[in-house]
């Protein structure tokens, strides 16, 4: 049995050092799990008319349904975020919203979820996680205890080749990760 995990970087930008942070952890989860990363670059402002079928003249954008299916069929979800303005990037609040409707049928609902932060200064993205872990505090997603992980001055934590350039940091998420599979192996999602 495979487990599939979504990967949503909290940045839009292709060099990013949430998405370089992203790619290594990607390369951390042990046999058995596929994460990749689901884009959410194309993904339009969450406006809640496109939910509402008494609102005729706005249908539902395509982009919002395909991101809901892929987070229902996800057995985990792993976000690696910096921090905008002591909270987390405008894409990804967009992306935490759409995924929250219908109410009926959020996506988000009991999926287990791992946070990675980081951050260019030494809080290592403390703010955004914070924000991040209030916005999905609504769905029941269990995520694994202590430590959390905060990635500070991140410039200095990748290579040029774009790997972890600090051991101890690389082994700190390994940890992080197998912790996260073995909470998405030992608390699945119920299916309806």
């Amino acid at each position: 049995m495979t487990r599939n995990i979504s990967v949503i970087v909290g940045s839009l930008r292709r060099a990013s050092y949430a998405r370089k942070i992203a790619l290594n952890a990607i390369d951390l989860f042990p046999a058995g799990y596929q994460a990749r990363i689901v884009e959410i670059r194309d993904l339009p402002l969450y406006d809640f008319d496109y939910d509402t079928p008494e609102v005729a003249d706005k249908p539902l954008p395509g982009e919002y349904t395909g991101f809901r299916e892929t987070i229902k069929a996800s057995d985990g979800v792993l976000f690696v975020t910096p921090e905008n303005n002591r909270t987390i990037p405008a894409c990804l609040k967009n992306a935490v919203d759409i995924g929250s409707k219908p109410n009926a049928d959020v996506a988000w609902k009991n999926l287990p979820a791992g946070i990675i932060s980081h951050s260019v200064g030494r809080m290592g993205g403390y703010s955004s996680q914070k924000n991040l872990r209030l916005a999905l505090s609504y769905f029941d997603m269990p995520t694994p205890g202590q430590p959390e992980v905060f990635l500070s001055r991140s410039p200095g934590l990748i290579d040029e080749e774009g790997g972890i350039s600090q051991e101890s940091t690389v082994g700190f998420l390994q940890d992080y990760i197998s912790r996260f599979a073995e909470l998405v192996a030992t608390r699945p999602r119920p299916r309806p």
